[in-house]
């Protein structure tokens, strides 16, 4: 298949630049690919598209604060942006400056961490922080939350808080796992008096995940890779619904992703590890049965997911009519809930 297949036109006046005073408050296209059809809802109407028995699995990966800003030892300005965390006082860096600092350099960010440059990987450096705190503990006092370049402001007070879901616990994203940025402590207290079970996996997103695919067609495309985790109650979790008659729900492509990583045998495993999982239309999905999501960038990956989940026609016809109804996009944008096309 063709990157351009996967293209489409975006008013910019669509893309949701602040949250919504309420978690809650979105709206809620509803994607069911049985009918090859859609309807628009509200995110509020969550719980009646849900059964007792059925399961919702969370990504509780929690973002950190990875915009730095700082300069070289000759004075040149660098903005850099964690992309992952090594261990405790070390991790790789994209970084933009006017020239790149070689290994060795020295860089001191927001007046307070020196570092050294330790080597590159790719278009990523490797970066040694003044082992007088954990990288962690220097992030979350001197960074700034990594607001996705197409949200194009500064980062003010709230978000801190808003681009954060609430049951975030595992630090090491750099970007939110956005679907899950709808529920508040209500909208889960609702679910569970219904009878949906909850769980969790951690897969902590990386800044990959705004790439546009460059290559002309999918198979040439290079997926990046993301760390994950599957507990054990998880799994029990998946068996129980499915022995139930319960649905499996995944809130948002990476948690997605996370389980059908872990379920690449067809089995679904507990465990740690990388994924460089790239889905496109034409994929088997061997644990998720429905899929809630935000709108996603042209040309990006997670367009060719969630098309792969829906339906490539259905998909195609389901975001030109939420342009056309002037949804919000992208991360602080309105929801998609997609039943599978099996």
């Amino acid at each position: 298949m063709k990157t351009s297949d996967f293209d489409y036109d975006l008013p910019d006046a669509l893309i949701a630049r602040y949250p919504l005073a309420r978690r809650d408050a979105s709206r809620l296209l509803h994607v069911d690919a049985a009918i090859s059809g859609f309807t628009d809802r509200l995110f509020a109407e969550l719980p009646s598209f849900f059964r007792p028995g059925d399961l919702l699995v969370f990504n509780d990966t929690r973002v950190i604060k990875a915009r730095l800003h700082g300069e070289k030892a000759s004075g040149g300005k660098i903005e850099a942006l964690v992309e992952r965390v090594l261990g405790e006082h070390e991790a790789l860096l994209f970084m933009r400056a006017s020239k790149s600092p070689k290994p060795g350099a020295q860089i001191r960010f927001a007046g307070e961490i020196g570092c050294q440059v330790t080597g590159r990987e790719g278009d990523l450096f490797r970066v040694a922080f003044d082992p007088a705190r954990t990288v962690l503990e220097w992030l979350d006092q001197y960074g700034e939350i990594p607001l996705p370049p197409y949200i194009d402001r500064a980062v003010d007070a709230d978000d801190d808080a808003r681009y954060q879901t609430v049951y975030a616990r595992n630090p090491g994203a750099v970007a939110a796992p956005t679907a899950g940025l709808h529920f508040d402590e209500a909208m889960l207290a609702a679910m569970h008096a219904l009878g949906v079970e909850t769980a969790f996996v951690t897969l902590h997103v990386g800044a990959g995940t705004f790439q546009p695919v460059r290559a002309e067609t999918l198979a040439e495309h290079v997926m990046h890779t993301e760390r994950y985790a599957i507990p054990a109650e998880t799994v029990a979790a998946v068996a129980a619904a499915r022995q139930r008659g319960g649905r499996i729900c995944a809130v948002g492509t990476t948690s997605l992703r996370a389980l059908e990583s872990a379920a690449r045998s067809g089995v679904l495993q507990a465990g740690e590890g990388e994924t460089d999982l790239f889905i496109t239309p034409g994929y088997r999905f061997n644990v998720v049965e429905r899929l809630l999501t935000n709108f996603h960038l042209p040309k990006s990956t997670l367009l060719m997911l969630v098309s792969a989940f829906g339906g490539t026609v259905l998909l195609r016809q389901a975001y030109a009519h939420a342009v056309a109804q002037q949804y919000r996009f992208f991360s602080y944008g309105d929801a998609m809930l997609i039943e599978r096309l099996d």
